[in-house]
């Protein structure tokens, strides 16, 4: 299925975004945007006690697939990929928005649920979605780097959640001030506003192994956050 063809996000009745439906955003556009930005998702999951389980994990976007992966050794991925049904978050925090009041005070972000029912990947589709996975967060680190062995992919478990049913929530902008406050004089002396946040890349700091006459790679200093 194609992207034109997918349900926009927010307009199934899984994904309709129901508290504060103001800041939902039924572009697919958005959805892939928020997706490659972000770095860490947070995924769903129940053991055989029933018990919930929420596994941070690296991801990438393929299309209209997210994918990540685990170990073969893990009981939660291995309910994943014999299709346990999974809710699938990704967020990034913009800023801190300080209202007037407690209750009005929030946060800017950009935010996105997956829901559905992954498919562990195989063969050389399972190694292009690790080569997926490693240059979302890596960028040019694959071609530059040893491949993944065949020991090491017998202990992965590779998914694939297909981005069928979504939906995406952003908030920018300043407060939304309640109007009683606005007009209540004792508070005129509070400063309200946003105070934006950034992710930035540090410094390299070379591996104690690592020879000193090597260089950091060139790739490297492209890096940046969205």
């Amino acid at each position: 299925m194609t992207s034109e063809a997918l349900p926009a996000p927010g307009s199934t009745e899984r994904t309709r975004v129901r508290r504060l439906a103001e800041h939902a955003v039924n572009d697919r556009a958005a959805l892939h945007h928020v997706l490659d930005a972000g770095l860490v998702a947070h995924v769903a999951v129940r053991d055989d006690n029933g018990q919930p389980y929420v596994i941070p994990v690296a991801f990438a976007r393929r299309g209209d697939q997210v994918l990540f992966h685990g170990s073969t050794g893990s009981r939660l991925f291995r309910a994943l990929a014999d299709g346990q049904p999974t809710c699938l978050t990704v967020t990034l925090l913009d800023g801190l928005v300080l209202a007037l009041s407690a209750f009005e005070s929030s946060m800017n972000y950009r935010s996105a649920m997956v829901v559905g029912v992954a498919q562990r990947l195989t063969g050389d589709d399972e190694l292009d979605a690790l080569r997926c996975i490693t240059e979302h967060l890596l960028p040019g680190r694959w071609d530059d780097c040893r491949q993944p062995t065949p020991k090491e992919r017998a202990a992965t478990i590779t998914l694939a959640l297909p981005l069928d049913e979504c939906s995406v929530k952003i908030r920018s902008g300043g407060p939304d001030d309640d109007p009683d406050d606005l007009a209540d004089p004792s508070l005129t002396h509070l400063w309200s506003g946003t105070i934006p946040m950034h992710e930035t890349f540090g410094t390299p700091v070379r591996a104690d192994h690592c020879l000193a006459e090597t260089l950091v790679p060139s790739y490297v200093d492209g890096w940046q956050r969205s």
